[in-house]
């Protein structure tokens, strides 16, 4: 008898030790290339905050999925009054921060309030602008009341920059972010990694993964050898050079999908003699989107004529209207008095795809008899002097937010641009909910950006990941900058 214990004790501890050894994984290692600045997605501007926390960390009343849809968040359902200005959110209950207090209407409230506010820091504040004033009805009711109807209300409310904040933890959510989410932030160690962990009273169906790390990896050269490592699982955002040296490799899954990233050549329209639309017609025209393409992007991304992605509804193709002519751009130049070219700064960001195409572009500028003197600057440095002071002549970046056309409307943003006509085109869309009429006045939005050539259009950053192929449940596209982990786990 004694025997037979053992040889069953043994069977018993033989299954334990095998079902562990079969046990899907529950940690992940993600490669990101920017560091954020802080992790407060309330307070800045930067995509890398997002890509963090947005739906891992924070939460709003709606969220964005993966196909640009509106989903209920920690709203769980709301009603529309007829004249479409009010806005009845039933919220979840049973709901608490990282912190353990408890989520209440009079959290939405402030988080509203204070991003709408006049000394608000947030840097989307004109998603808040139709909001007339936000009132509590009980702890799981808030009602929200619009100026004017707005019909894209609910989508606005599922950015990154409407997440819900406590009052308790708001003013130290850069550093230690405490959110609703299904994961709570865990560690930060600046230039290496940032840590979260699955949360233990989470209110919402539970994740799969029990910890998860950002890997920073700011040289695009070291994505293949971290991957092939094992070192790093998980490159969401991969870069489109180095997909050649894993695109055979079964261990691995590569996908190309779509962002909402426009890419351009910023100009200072305010800077000589950027201020003259003759010169920046010329630099439109001097532009070879396809080299420029083939060049930064491993011929992957979709060229771009006006500030809409091509995947919008509302988009319009517009890339006609400046095809690459390098005899029109000296025409032009000629026409502004600058026959004989100028010199001027363009200033790049750390992403391989602004460090590459700057210097295809500076090639083809100085075809044109345009001499550009390169300048990379850090992430940090190009929200201080371009996005913030303004000192620049030249920049490239891709604009990451969704139908964020209404940018080049809004009084100081980087772009020193200044048209009326355009303010009181998207003042209309803003106004109107039918839409075919928003269609059009989108069309005309961008016909007109075009026209004045504000920037250089140049193509949608397309979204390149590769992840183990074992990895179910990360996003193909990008409709917001984003890396949801709601639904990623480990496959056999």
């Amino acid at each position: 008898m004694k025997v037979w214990k053992t040889i069953l004790a043994a069977a018993v501890l033989t299954f334990a030790v095998g079902s562990s050894a079969w046990a899907a994984r529950t940690d992940l290692v993600i490669g990101i290339p920017l560091e954020p600045p802080h992790l407060d997605p309330t307070a800045g501007a930067a995509a890398a905050i997002r890509e963090v926390t947005y739906a891992n960390v924070f939460e709003g009343l709606t969220r964005i999925g993966p196909s640009s849809e509106v989903l209920p968040d920690l709203a769980e359902s709301w009603t529309v009054s007829d004249d479409g200005k009010v806005y009845t959110f039933k919220l979840h209950t049973g709901v608490k921060f990282h912190d353990g207090s408890d989520f209440t209407a009079d959290d939405v409230k402030f988080s509203l309030d204070r991003a709408r506010a006049e000394n608000s820091v947030n840097a989307q504040k004109q998603l808040f602008a139709a909001i007339d004033k936000v009132e509590v009805v009980d702890p799981a009711t808030v009602k929200v009341t619009l100026t004017h109807p707005q019909g894209s209300f609910l989508y606005n409310m599922g950015w990154g920059d409407a997440v819900i904040v406590s009052p308790k933890s708001a003013d130290t959510n850069k550093e230690k972010p405490i959110g609703t989410g299904p994961f709570k932030f865990d560690s930060w160690a600046k230039g290496t990694s940032i840590k979260l962990v699955k949360s233990g009273h989470y209110w919402g169906t539970p994740v799969f993964l029990d910890k998860v790390e950002f890997r920073i990896v700011p040289d695009a050269a070291a994505y293949a050898p971290a991957l092939l490592s094992g070192d790093i699982q998980a490159f969401p955002f991969f870069d489109p050079d180095s997909v050649a040296q894993v695109k055979d490799d079964p261990r691995f899954k590569v996908v190309v999908g779509a962002t909402e990233g426009e890419t351009i050549l910023a100009m200072n329209n305010k800077q000589p003699p950027f201020d003259k639309l003759q010169v920046r017609q010329a630099i439109s025209y001097a532009l070879d989107r396809k080299a420029i393409i083939d060049g930064a992007s491993a011929g992957l991304g979709l060229p771009i004529g006006s500030h809409m992605s091509p995947t919008n509804k509302y988009y319009v193709d517009l890339t006609g209207r400046y095809p690459h002519d390098v005899a029109k751009a000296k025409e032009l130049l000629k026409e502004a008095g600058l026959e004989n070219g100028f010199k001027a700064t363009l200033k790049l960001p750390p992403p391989s795809y602004a460090r590459l195409g700057g210097e295809i572009i500076a090639s083809e500028l100085r075809e044109v008899g345009i001499d550009l003197e390169i300048v990379p600057v850090e992430w940090a440095q190009w929200l201080d002097q371009v996005f913030t002071k303004k000192d620049y002549d030249l920049t490239i970046v891709s604009h990451t937010e969704p139908n964020d056309i209404d940018i080049y409307s809004r009084k100081g943003y980087y772009f020193n641009y200044d048209n009326p006509a355009f303010d009181k085109v998207i003042a209309d869309v803003e106004l109107t909910a039918d839409e075919a009429k928003r269609k059009e006045l989108y069309a005309q939005a961008q016909k007109i950006l075009a026209d004045d050539a504000v920037v250089g259009f140049l193509y949608e950053l397309p979204k390149v990941g590769v992840w183990d192929a074992k990895l179910q449940g990360l996003w193909e596209n990008a409709p917001i900058p984003a890396n949801d982990l709601t639904k990623v786990k480990w496959t056999d």
